[in-house]
């Protein structure tokens, strides 16, 4: 598949603190990527360089098949940027807003307008075209800033935590907006707190710690990468753990966890629901009297507390007050 966004060997530092590490990121055409990281893991640093709001200090980034530090005005006209807060103005409507950003991309009186229209009705917000921005709720402000981003039709859309702060009725609206965006084409880098979103929403992923690529791979290769599935057996009250310890020592793969004073034995194993089938067998066969058994397979969030150590937080990096100086033009 032909790659919408190539990025090699990004690095950036504010004075001696190095956020960018040799990053590498590639994205086929009419995929997602996710991008994770714990909180000052580069991931916003990366998003404004790859949208040409920043200037690395080493690195190349391109975009749709344009060099982003060489060419940034045709750039933009390729990326559409959704960030972590709507960037919308409250006192004009919601047709207004998209109006003035369709000028601003110098459509026509008349294109804008029917850009404007087709944008409300594709994001479900041609029932409030004509109230004002500020009276909008919290996913109903994301999903307008999200249709400012599209107004140029552009083939890559970024988007930097776009459900912060959504209730979850609202993250679902914008996870059917993200989804029907990819199945008319559109290339999306998305970076997320919510590793469920990852998971539902990312071809692939790609995480980074302390501005440096500690893994990538789908959800499913990420999962499988820090262990199988985990049988764990609850134990009826009053048993001796140790007889299902041995048994599950046999089946699965390691030794199996116990912790004093539980009832609960676990252990990985290769194949979850055929081991477990063998495991209660063994387990009867032994006299052990079992109450509940269940197979789970690893989340995101352990492999993210695997690859980092910590859990996934919204991110707090260095910032500067020449930021906007650095700015491509």
């Amino acid at each position: 598949m032909s790659l919408a966004v190539e990025v090699r060997g990004l690095a950036k530092s504010y004075g001696k603190v190095r956020v960018l590490k040799e990053i590498d990121l590639e994205i086929p055409a009419g995929t997602v990527l996710g991008l994770l990281g714990p909180n000052g893991a580069g991931k916003t640093t990366t998003v404004r360089i790859v949208t040409t709001l920043l200037r690395p200090d080493a690195g190349s980034v391109r975009v749709a098949g344009v060099d982003v530090l060489a060419d940034p005005a045709t750039a933009r006209t390729r990326i559409g940027l959704s960030g972590q807060y709507a960037a919308v103005d409250a006192n004009l409507t919601g047709y207004e807003n998209l109006r003035m950003v369709a000028r601003l991309y110098g459509m026509s009186r008349k294109q804008a307008a029917e850009r404007a229209e087709q944008l409300l009705s594709a994001l479900g917000l041609d029932h409030a075209a004509g109230r004002r921005a500020g009276t909008y709720s919290g996913g109903m402000a994301r999903r307008l800033d999200l249709a400012g981003s599209l107004v140029a039709k552009p083939p890559v859309v970024v988007l930097d935590e776009p459900t912060t702060g959504l209730d979850p009725r609202g993250r679902l609206d914008m996870w059917k907006v993200i989804g029907d965006l990819v199945d008319d084409g559109t290339t999306v880098l998305l970076t997320t707190q919510y590793l469920e979103e990852a998971d539902l929403l990312a071809d692939r992923i790609t995480v980074i710690d302390k501005g440096t690529v500690i893994a990538r791979g789908s959800a499913d290769e990420l999962k499988t990468s820090i262990g199988g599935d985990r049988l764990t057996v609850t134990l009826a009250a009053g048993q001796s753990p140790w007889p299902a310890v041995s048994v599950l020592q046999q089946v699965g793969v390691g030794e199996p966890i116990h912790e004093p004073g539980s009832d609960e034995v676990s252990v990985v194993v290769g194949n979850g629901s055929r081991t477990m089938v063998e495991a209660l067998r063994r387990l009867d066969d032994a006299g052990v009297c079992v109450v509940d058994a269940v197979v789970v397979r690893p989340t995101l969030d352990d492999v993210f507390l695997s690859l980092t150590g910590t859990p996934a937080e919204p991110a707090a990096e260095p910032e500067t007050d020449d930021v906007q100086e650095e700015i491509l033009s």
